[in-house]
């Protein structure tokens, strides 16, 4: 028999697979959890530090990047003294606390505005190639963010320098949370929260800039998560309540304006810069063991792993090899002894039709084949199987769908809800900090499109800033009917009456993906618009954050205009529950925690804050995160028990219908072919499909028939010739020449 071949094989791989999933079960379902701080909140942390990380990457390389653009902008213009450009600057921008324009040869100070710029700091005569952000320390103590761009004056390069302070993310702080930014040795550079520079603080910086040290990117960031060394960390215990901590490095990646990775780390990610996010949260001492379940689950499948096992050995294996050596042995001339035929099944049947063509074959009375007790129409090793299968599905079904059912009994800790709150929250402040942006880069595009800007000009600056950001879908320039002077990017879609409204907002609500857009006026005697429409995508990217589910932009009237999944412009949200808790928001965030047949985190938060994106204060940002998804100790166990089930569920399926392709078939073929050949049929060759058991039985059974046939001739009288006499009388009658 070949070794891959017969009905050894899947029945010892059913029982080898059957004892591994015994093994599997009572190994990971007996695994119990000994922390005393859920994972599913370590993970939490973790990505609202990972937010945090994110939204300053995206403030410092959004820093560089208007600054640098604002240079560009001024270069393309008519040239003007460094008093009006940093005018012009702060005209756009209200971001920095100082502007200055410095001689790069003499490092003088030609202009400046605002609080005075840290200089002395800086070797502006040894500045790096591309300009990368640099941070200071003030003789007072404080960090300051330097930002550098090039200016191309008539007397020759300017260096164009801003400052601001490093502060933040903005992301909600109190009630026990604080936010801490760091450098690579841990030191403290901006904080806010309660205690956010004591001495457990402190430590814990230190912690998180050595284990974010030569850390690899999170697991998340092959699907497009964040892209640096993240972690979470436990603290201190006090009063039954111990300290959460999460961080995130800002090293590499790409950003929100789609820039590279080299790109990043010539800019924030030089800076070596961490946030980390520090929580106070309830111990939970409940016991997590289920060490009794995986052993009884495990026992039982042991059982009928033998069980079914023993069923399939004594009714198909045994007799089909009793079978392969009868067969065999009738095959050889060894007619003397009775055939030993199983009384079960299509065994039965063939081995009565062996009897009977031994009998034949030995000259013997023929007596009618006994009739097997099964073997036809849904009888027979079919049915053993289906039985088989029933029984393991009888251990499988109750592991998927009935056992350690989470949403009976699992217990959502409220720090979850907090931190869904605060993140929605978040994404909700990158949408208006992104709009915002917007329009900040539409205005500067306004300042150099003016009356002395050729239409050569303005399309060259049109197609410069949208190569330089991925947030438009398109950018052009109206006159003051509305219509488009010269455009970059995809045709126009807001309607011509709207293109010359200044400020934010959704301009069409007619067509398959909404149109929102940002218009400036353009200062001058022309009196025209620059128009910047928003990419839809990238508002659903900018919202898009690993362990916050399903997020959506919604009007003010609840219509979703952007998601970070798949959507149908301007449909409502799925549930009445969502659209109370986003009416609910009208001033502040809010979260909840869902209860509809499954358990769900929700929470919505308004675009509420400064800018010209101040106008959809009435949007809001809702997110929805189901609670399988997280680390719960119940949902784990019953993930594990369903993982179990559908285990013991494939290893059944798999084996079985092995037997039933490879053995259960062909032997029911089998069996109509031998009753065939012991009925009379002599003249139908039967061909082996199968070097096997079964195949072996199909080649004895030819040489049976070879037999059967060459013994019926052998007792058949010769044939006689027939008489001629009919041609020798009229060859008699015919004369003779």
């Amino acid at each position: 028999m070949p070794l891959l071949g017969g009905i050894r094989p899947p029945v010892a791989a059913l029982l080898v697979l059957l004892l591994s999933v015994a093994a599997a079960t009572a190994l990971i379902l007996g695994r119990t959890d000994s922390s005393s701080v859920s994972r599913a909140v370590l993970a939490s942390q973790q990505h609202v530090a990972e937010d945090g990380a994110t939204a300053l990457r995206a403030s410092l390389d959004e820093s560089t990047s208007d600054l640098q653009r604002a240079a560009a902008l001024a270069n393309a213009a008519t040239p003007a003294a460094p008093d009006e450009v940093l005018s012009t600057l702060g005209s756009v921008y209200q971001k920095w606390r100082g502007t200055a324009v410095v001689d790069p040869s003499s490092g003088a100070l030609l202009a400046s505005r605002g609080e005075n710029v840290p200089l002395a700091t800086v070797d502006v005569k040894a500045l790096p190639a591309g300009l990368p952000p640099r941070l200071v320390t003030t003789k007072s103590g404080e960090t300051r963010l330097l930002v550098f761009a090039v200016l191309s004056q008539p007397a020759g390069k300017r260096l164009l320098i801003a400052s601001d302070t490093l502060s933040v993310p903005s992301i909600t702080t109190g009630d026990g949370r604080s936010l801490i930014v760091l450098d690579a040795s841990g030191t403290i550079l901006a904080s806010n929260g309660p205690d956010a520079r004591g001495k457990a603080a402190r430590q814990l910086s230190v912690d998180a800039a050595r284990s974010a040290h030569g850390k690899r990117p999170s697991e998340t960031a092959a699907s497009g998560g964040f892209d640096s060394p993240s972690g979470s960390l436990l603290g201190e215990t006090a009063n039954g309540r111990r300290t959460v901590a999460g961080y995130a490095s800002i090293t590499s990646g790409i950003d929100a304006n789609g820039k590279s990775a080299q790109q990043k780390a010539a800019s924030s990610g030089r800076l070596g810069l961490s946030v980390l996010t520090t929580v106070q949260v309830p111990q939970d001492g409940a016991a997590r063991d289920h060490r009794l379940f995986a052993v009884i689950a495990a026992g039982v499948l042991l059982f009928l792993a033998a069980a079914v096992t023993w069923v399939l050995y004594a009714v198909l294996q045994r007799p089909l090899l009793r079978l392969h050596l009868e067969a065999r042995r009738l095959a050889r001339g060894e007619l003397s002894r009775p055939v030993d035929a199983p009384r079960f099944a299509e065994s039965a049947r063939i081995g009565a039709a062996l009897e009977s063509m031994r009998r034949e074959l030995t000259g013997a009375p023929s007596h009618p084949a006994p009739r097997a007790r099964t073997g036809r129409g849904l009888g027979g090793t079919r049915t053993v199987l289906i039985v088989c299968g029933v029984v393991l599905l009888s251990w499988a079904a109750p592991l998927l769908f009935l056992f350690n059912r989470a949403e009976q009994v699992a217990v959502i800790p409220q720090q979850l809800v907090t931190d869904q709150r605060q993140r929605t929250e978040t994404a909700a402040d990158r949408v208006r900090e992104g709009l915002n942006e917007g329009y900040a880069d539409v205005a500067a595009i306004a300042t150099v499109v003016g009356d002395g800007a050729s239409a050569e000009q303005a399309h060259s600056v049109l197609v410069s800033t949208l190569a330089a950001h991925a947030r438009y879908r398109s950018l052009y320039v109206v006159d003051q009917n509305g219509a488009v002077v010269t455009q970059a990017g995809d045709s126009p879609h807001t309607p011509t009456g709207l293109r010359t409204k200044h400020g934010v907002g959704l301009v069409d609500d007619t067509l398959t993906q909404p149109v929102i857009a940002a218009r400036a006026p353009v200062a001058g005697k022309t009196r025209r618009t620059v128009v910047g429409e928003f990419d839809i995508p990238y508002l659903g990217a900018i919202m898009d954050r690993p362990g916050l589910g399903k997020v959506w932009l919604v009007d003010a009237d609840d219509r979703i205009v952007a998601s970070n999944q798949g959507f149908r412009a301007f449909q409502g949200l799925h549930s009445g529950r969502l659209e109370s808790l986003a009416k609910s928001a009208t001033s502040k965030s809010s979260g909840a925690l869902l209860t509809n047949g499954q358990h769900a985190l929700a929470a919505a938060a308004p675009l509420t804050g400064g800018g010209e994106a101040n106008a959809l204060k009435t949007w809001h940002v809702v997110s929805e995160q189901p609670a399988g998804w997280l680390d719960l100790p119940e949902y784990v166990a019953q993930r594990r028990t369903m993982l179990a089930g559908m285990l013991g569920l494939a290893a059944a399926a798999t084996c079985l219908g092995w037997l039933h392709i490879v053995i259960v078939r062909p032997l029911r073929a089998l069996a109509d072919s031998a009753e065939a050949l012991a009925g009379g049929d002599r003249k139908t060759v039967l061909y082996p499909a199968h070097h096997d058991e079964v195949g072996s039985v199909v080649r004895s059974l030819e040489l049976i028939r070879q037999q059967l046939v060459e013994r019926h001739r052998g007792h058949t009288a010769p044939r006689v010739p027939r008489p001629r006499t009919a041609h020798a009388g009229r060859n008699a009658r015919r004369p003779h020449a």
